[in-house]
């Protein structure tokens, strides 16, 4: 009887997340494929004729290639900001488990959760952002982005550092090695799992992020994927073959993505959870 009710469990998870993920997508694909009057219908049937090629063709030359711009700038922007939480991440999560007791523990311990607790304040953001220069700018969002995910990159840091022995630490010291040595040659090769889980992870959330270049990247040279949207979309008009087209355009490289590393982002968020 419990075999069953496993069973009947599993089942309808699966019908369930079918349903919610590849439905919506294949929506997505027969829409980007119709011509402009079917699919205005917005209905979720098979296209009388394909067109999925000139669709394709007119997403990209729109705008004098916006498209490809994005993706350029998405990509610097997901690179550079992954990178550097990956790196600060996973700093700031070794010294905060191998130092509890400092007098500065507690208060980095509160700015981590008060980056998690607290919603970000757009507008005095933009005020600090053009003080220094950084509004309209890539490398300003960058830094938008690390501050915005960093905290929970060090919580997943810190929780993994733990389950790697203090004397492996002791052993690096006592051949010599400093502490940048230490971190970088014996720390961050034992923490693949959670730095494969936090790159996917971040990743996806930056590239996907639309908020963010919204309100500090404005402006056509620095338009990301996620902002082209609104090259389809107008107060009296709409494009829906184009607005879908660009949408699957901009979903295929996270989801190769997620489909790719799914192991490893389980395996680093539940290697930590467990002290060894």
């Amino acid at each position: 009887m419990n075999s069953l009710r496993r069973y009947l469990v599993g089942g309808t998870a699966i019908f369930v997340s079918v349903f919610v993920f590849l439905v919506p997508f294949a929506f997505i694909v027969l829409t980007a494929v119709k011509d402009r009057k079917s699919a205005a219908t917005r209905s979720f049937d098979w296209p009388t004729s394909w067109h999925l090629w000139d669709n394709l063709v007119q997403v990209i030359q729109t705008r004098d290639y916006m498209l490809v711009t994005a993706f350029v700038n998405s990509t610097i922007l997901t690179v550079a900001s992954v990178t550097l939480l990956v790196v600060l991440g996973a700093m700031v999560g070794f010294v905060l488990q191998r130092n509890p007791s400092s007098r500065w523990t507690g208060l980095v311990n509160f700015f981590v959760l008060a980056g998690l607790i607290i919603p970000p304040a757009v507008v005095p953001t933009i005020w600090v952002m053009q003080s220094f220069g950084l509004f309209k700018t890539l490398h300003g969002l960058i830094l938008i982005e690390v501050a915005y995910g960093l905290s929970f990159s060090v919580l997943l840091f810190r929780a993994f550092v733990a389950t790697i022995p203090k004397e492996l630490d002791e052993a690096a010291i006592i051949d010599g090695a400093g502490p940048l040595r230490l971190f970088f040659q014996v720390i961050l090769p034992l923490l693949k799992p959670v730095v494969v889980t936090v790159i996917v992870v971040q990743s996806v959330a930056i590239f996907n992020d639309f908020t963010n270049p919204l309100y500090y990247l404005p402006g056509k040279d620095n338009v990301t994927v996620q902002l082209t949207l609104y090259n389809f979309q107008s107060q009296f008009s709409t494009s829906y073959n184009l607005l879908f087209m660009n949408i699957l355009l901009i979903t295929i490289p996270p989801l190769i993505v997620y489909l790719f590393f799914n192991r490893q982002i389980v395996a680093g968020m539940t290697a930590g959870a467990v002290k060894g």
